[in-house]
């Protein structure tokens, strides 16, 4: 293992005539990154990315200076998240004393990593905008990196927003003056950012923090409700129509970007954000990252997935099942020429969450599928014998360690049919109704 000395980089941003450039140790240094919370951090370097960000100093799982460690080790730079309450949790940036045992944890936290070589930016907080009312938090943002450039003036601040909207960018103006860089985290709206940008009169250097997938917020839903998720390879070719029109275009003001999410998690369901799946296979939106990251596409590419469908209709089209139905599912392949092509199912119940803002959400509990028969891409199944609104999640590997999937959420009611023979013996008197 690398030795890893306490000698922080110098980073700094130059402003030639409104054209920004973020330097480390005088060396220009544009942000290919992604964000990560328990992912694989050396999988970031394999495929060239030169940063990541996390979300706080202490996530549960390692210490900052575990992650910064292993950062190093990678030769990758870290934007590293500072945990600051917020107003939608219940806190009060009118309780001084909350406020104030707040910045004093805040001030230990960067005392104690401010001078590791792997350290690039302090992010402070995480959509503090999200749902809020107060502006103070904004004044608390200030004396935070107010605090932070006294006791490491090696290193530069920013604090990431939900969205952009002329309010916020007037408030940080006038409360937050103090930071030097500001962060957006869109997704569907991504392309928009340059343009709002320039309208909302943002003049300063910023970056994109989060980006990726189109949000659950901005799909077309079931008749139920049940958001639609893309596909991973709809997911894929987004991400790179967003990273050219909203992120690459803007040499001026944006210094790059975190891309959402390295490693997986269960946000509305199991497989929307992460870039990764469960089992640590490797989707198309990582192939695009490597192409963005290096000019050329990976060797290895991941699956294409052409449709998937229950009963011959898709998920914009509502389908209802009778529970303990006999269903069929077809998932359609592009490439199937490539070798080893396995594939693999699970039902789900929909997710009830109500959480926002990527708060912790629990996986719902797998419901046991019975399968009639499962031949390449071809499910012959029974619907749930329960009512309740559920997703068919679909997967299919490479056999080596790249995947696709995708998701169609159905509906089971109990509609007993009575079908026209027995209708007519019905009429005739021939049978009784069963009440049951």
């Amino acid at each position: 293992m690398t030795e890893i000395h306490n000698s922080p980089v110098k980073v700094t941003l130059n402003n030639n005539n409104g054209k920004f450039q973020l330097c480390v140790n005088d060396k220009p240094f544009y942000i290919k990154g992604a964000g990560l919370e328990f992912g694989d951090i050396s999988s970031i370097a394999k495929y060239k990315g030169n940063s990541f960000r996390t979300w706080r100093t202490e996530n549960g799982q390692r210490s900052g200076k575990e992650i910064l460690d292993e950062a190093f080790e990678n030769g990758l730079m870290v934007t590293m998240g500072i945990e600051v309450a917020r107003e939608r949790h219940g806190f009060d940036y009118t309780d001084e004393i909350a406020v104030k045992e707040q910045f004093e944890r805040i001030k230990k936290e960067v005392i104690e990593l401010k001078d590791h070589p792997a350290l690039l930016i302090w992010a402070i907080g995480n959509e503090l905008n999200l749902h809020y009312t107060n502006p103070k938090v904004w004044d608390a943002v200030n004396e935070i990196s107010k605090m932070i450039h006294e006791v490491d003036p090696n290193h530069l601040t920013t604090t990431t927003l939900a969205g952009i909207s002329q309010k916020d960018i007037d408030l940080i103006k006038e409360k937050s003056s103090d930071i030097d860089i500001l962060s957006f985290q869109l997704y569907g709206v991504l392309p928009t950012l340059p343009k709002l940008i320039k309208k909302y009169n943002w003049d300063g250097a910023y970056m994109v923090t989060e980006w990726g997938a189109t949000g659950h917020w901005e799909v077309t839903k079931t008749e139920w409700g049940a958001p639609i998720e893309e596909n991973s390879t709809v997911r894929a070719a987004n991400f790179l129509k967003r990273y050219r029109q909203g992120i690459e275009v803007d040499t001026t003001q944006c210094i790059g970007s975190y891309v959402f999410l390295w490693g997986q998690k269960q946000e509305r369901t199991p497989t929307w954000y992460g870039m990764f799946l469960e089992d640590g296979k490797i989707t198309e939106s990582v192939d695009v990252m490597h192409f963005v990251w290096n000019g050329t596409w990976p060797k290895d590419k991941s699956p294409k997935i052409q449709s998937l469908t229950i009963n011959n209709k898709f998920a914009h089209q509502n389908v209802i099942l009778n529970f303990g139905e006999e269903c069929s599912a077809s998932f359609k392949i592009h490439n199937l020429e490539m070798d080893n092509l396995t594939y693999s199912w699970e039902i789900l119940p929909e997710s009830i969450a109500k959480e926002e803002g990527g708060d912790y959400e629990e996986r719902p509990d797998e419901v046991n599928i019975i399968v009639i028969s499962n031949h390449k891409g071809e499910l012959k199944f029974k619907a749930p014998a329960k009512k309740g609104n559920y997703r068919l999640y679909g997967y299919v590997n490479n056999g080596q360690s790249k995947a696709a999937t995708a998701n169609i959420p159905f509906k089971v009611v109990n509609n007993k049919k009575i079908n026209q023979t027995k209708l007519k013996d019905l009429f005739l008197g021939r049978i009784k109704l069963d009440k049951n």
